[in-house]
């Protein structure tokens, strides 16, 4: 059991499945209190018996659409409202569709930067609050490898996470000195549900699908880091060594890599 996870109020956005529901697993098993978000409540009420049986620890289930503001608005302050001052939140939800720009829906867009942009900034506009009145807490930004190299088929998909990235980036800086700690979670393929809306025809995932990163093994890593003052969690660790060149020379690498970039 970790000691700085036991017994912390952990939100997590998105855990009916894939990632998020790693993260609900690990947080339980170093003790924490899983306080679960996802459109799904069927799915969020059978983690939360599993985890209760396993790991004797109370679980938290909460229905709501994050690309509706209002939801997710009263959500959190009834959250907030019943549990108090959290420890953690775990911004985990998102979503993407890959194709070309002028091909793209407007709901479609709408969508994107609903769930993973505006509803992290409603997360933490409702929590940060108490986290600075408790001078404690760890706010968790999934974002993406998506967010550092932009790729053909994902313009929109890039922009949400840059945003993620960039916010993360600015809000580290102003809660340091209030006892708060951010970290961004830049992940590369991951094998989950995401690539059956973002891609529905499979190519992609296809042509990824030997260098995916499993979520159990994602979410392990991001739980073990709760409560420390990491800046960024990058995975895997080759893919972060590419977005670093990528800065550096960015004309090259897209001339090398260009084969790869159109593989969606």
């Amino acid at each position: 059991m970790n000691y700085r996870v036991n017994n912390k109020k952990i939100l997590i956005t998105g855990a009916s499945n894939g990632i998020g529901m790693y993260l609900a697993i690990h947080a339980a098993r170093q003790g924490g209190i899983p306080i679960i978000v996802s459109r799904s409540i069927n799915k969020l009420m059978l983690i939360k018996k599993l985890l209760e049986a396993k790991y004797n620890v109370p679980v938290y289930c909460y229905q709501a659409d994050l690309s509706d503001d209002s939801v997710w608005k009263t959500t959190l302050e009834t959250i907030h409202e019943n549990h108090g001052c959290l420890h953690s939140v775990i911004n985990n939800a998102g979503l993407g569709k890959f194709n070309n720009f002028e091909d793209s829906d407007w709901e479609d867009i709408e969508q994107m930067v609903n769930v993973n942009v505006k509803a992290v900034f409603r997360s933490v506009l409702s929590t940060l609050p108490y986290l600075i009145q408790q001078k404690s807490g760890h706010i968790i930004n999934i974002g993406s490898q998506a967010g550092k190299i932009a790729t053909p088929k994902s313009a929109v998909y890039s922009a949400v996470k840059h945003a993620v990235i960039g916010f993360s980036n600015a809000l580290r800086m102003e809660a340091e000195q209030k006892g708060v700690y951010v970290t961004t979670v830049n992940l590369g393929p991951v094998s989950t549900n995401f690539f059956q809306q973002a891609d529905p025809s499979g190519q992609y995932q296809k042509s990824v699908e030997r260098i995916m990163l499993h979520p159990n093994q994602a979410a392990r890593i991001i739980i073990e880091s709760l409560f420390k003052p990491k800046r960024e969690i990058n995975l895997p660790v080759w893919m972060e060594i590419g977005s670093k060149c990528y800065q550096v020379f960015p004309s090259l690498f897209e001339s090398l890599l260009k084969s790869q970039f159109h593989k969606k």
